[in-house]
């Protein structure tokens, strides 16, 4: 694979959408992933979740970070909820359960990023 610097915006990524009693209720754009992209060893998104949307609790293998961008949001971490705000950053250790809420009044816009060549390479267990 040819892999070169890229810039893509969160507006010309398509919008993704998961509508599911389990998996939760949000939508995402991954910006960068091997399957998708020319791109290895980082696979990144933007979730957006509406008031009241959420994903469920689940694991996978590889670590998570988040990155608020904008509105408030609950994340539980093996348990553990925890507030969030635009700024706040979320390590989620390889395993741990996690799962975020938007429990408040506007639109809640985190970045994710995974360190995997692609979204592909791991399983969610819900």
């Amino acid at each position: 694979m040819d892999v070169r610097p890229l810039v893509r915006h969160e507006d010309d990524v398509p919008l993704e959408r998961w509508d599911d009693p389990v998996r939760g209720r949000l939508g995402f754009r991954t910006s960068f992933s091997g399957d998708v992209t020319a791109t290895v060893g980082l696979t990144t998104g933007v979730a957006v979740l509406q008031p009241g949307e959420w994903l469920g609790r689940h694991r996978h293998t590889p670590p998570e970070v988040y990155l608020v961008a904008e509105g408030t949001a609950t994340v539980t971490l093996d348990g553990v909820a925890h507030t969030l705000r635009p700024g706040s950053s979320v390590y989620v250790p390889g395993n741990a359960e996690h799962g975020i809420v938007n429990d408040g009044s506007g639109l809640l816009r985190f970045f994710y990023v995974f360190p995997t060549d692609s979204f592909e390479d791991f399983e969610y267990r819900f």
